[in-house]
């Protein structure tokens, strides 16, 4: 990701954002019902068990960790695409869980997403005009000067021509497309906006671009994000807070300078070694996990990651972990925390 690091140094530090949360998410939880066995027998996959945490406004929170560890389920569930099974969803002070009817699309115009694919997430017999444009038809929003026009200033935000109106998602490029999706995703001027891996489809050289033109919104828009991606290097710069999940629980949460440099949860330690850097070639500093992540239907008891830590003890099989304050400053689920900077 060298082209990334290039492209972002010239930003200035993001001031730490103060007072009360725009979002708040507490125990939230999300369980599937799946047929096992021949009989026809029922359990459940816990795709997310109990995640908690906060954003505050113009801050940008990352969602972190291995493919199926519930990042994506989490986001979805954020806006509402997704009924929580438990748990609850605060927004602007207000409990938004069971949000239903009007209030659910008013609050959709304070929340939106941006999804993974730029290919499937745009309709093909629909024109960029009205992409972008159907979340103010939908919520009878009719902006000074029509919604052409403010489409059209969209479009111009993003890095796009304003000419391309008329034109079809299949003309574009991937990055083109995503810039699209993004438009979209301002049309209706939110405060915060999920990002679900919204680069991670696209080309190396087209990542720094999308992952700039994000930011400079943040700045210019005073927008906060639930940034979700599994490429570290690329939340490391755009994200000043980070959260690590692992079988759809939080390991860790703490500040950019905590998770990269000092990590408590062993799990946090083990997803950085499997970074690339190119000044340690040859080293032997990677930590290898033992074994497969096991199956979200049957979870470990106690900590969800002990079945695979060099660390775990007798503790770590009988009593969940809570997530407590540790000596690096970041809060993390661990009975026996790292200690040390990272090598």
């Amino acid at each position: 990701m060298t082209d990334l690091v290039d492209a972002t140094s010239g930003f200035a530090a993001v001031p730490a954002p103060t007072g009360e949360p725009l979002l708040k998410v507490e125990d939230l939880t999300k369980h599937f019902p799946v047929r096992t066995g021949m009989w026809g027998g029922t359990s459940v996959v816990r795709a997310v068990d109990g995640v908690s945490f906060d954003v505050r406004p113009g801050e940008t929170l990352g969602l972190v960790g291995e493919s199926g560890c519930g990042k994506t389920t989490t986001g979805r569930m954020l806006v509402r695409l997704l009924e929580p099974t438990s748990g609850k969803i605060t927004f602007a002070g207000e409990d938004i869980t069971r949000a239903k009817g009007k209030k659910l699309r008013r609050l959709r115009q304070d929340m939106q997403i941006i999804f993974q694919d730029p290919y499937a997430s745009l309709n093909p017999r629909h024109t960029v005009g009205r992409i972008v444009g159907m979340p103010l038809q939908v919520n009878d929003i009719n902006p000074a000067g029509g919604v052409k026009k403010r489409v059209q200033e969209l479009l111009e935000t993003v890095g796009l021509n304003p000419e391309h109106y008329n034109r079809y998602p299949h003309e574009f490029s991937g990055g083109q497309r995503q810039r699209i999706g993004i438009a979209r995703a301002l049309a209706l001027s939110p405060k915060i906006i999920i990002a679900d891996e919204p680069v991670s489809a696209l080309d190396v050289s087209i990542q720094a671009q999308v992952i700039n033109l994000l930011r400079q919104l943040q700045r210019d828009l005073d927008l906060a994000f639930v940034f979700i991606a599994h490429d570290l290097a690329v939340v490391r710069h755009f994200c000043e807070r980070i959260a690590v999940m692992y079988l759809g629980k939080v390991a860790e949460i703490g500040t950019r300078q905590q998770i990269y440099e000092n990590p408590a949860h062993p799990y946090t330690r083990a997803l950085l070694s499997a970074v690339p850097d190119v000044t340690k070639l040859g080293a032997a500093s990677r930590i290898k996990l033992e074994g497969d992540v096991p199956s979200p239907i049957n979870p470990p008891s106690g900590c969800v990651f002990r079945t695979r830590c060099w660390k775990a003890q007798e503790k770590c099989a009988v009593e969940v972990p809570p997530l407590t304050l540790k000596p690096n400053g970041s809060v993390a689920a661990c009975h026996f925390p790292e200690e040390g900077a990272v090598r």
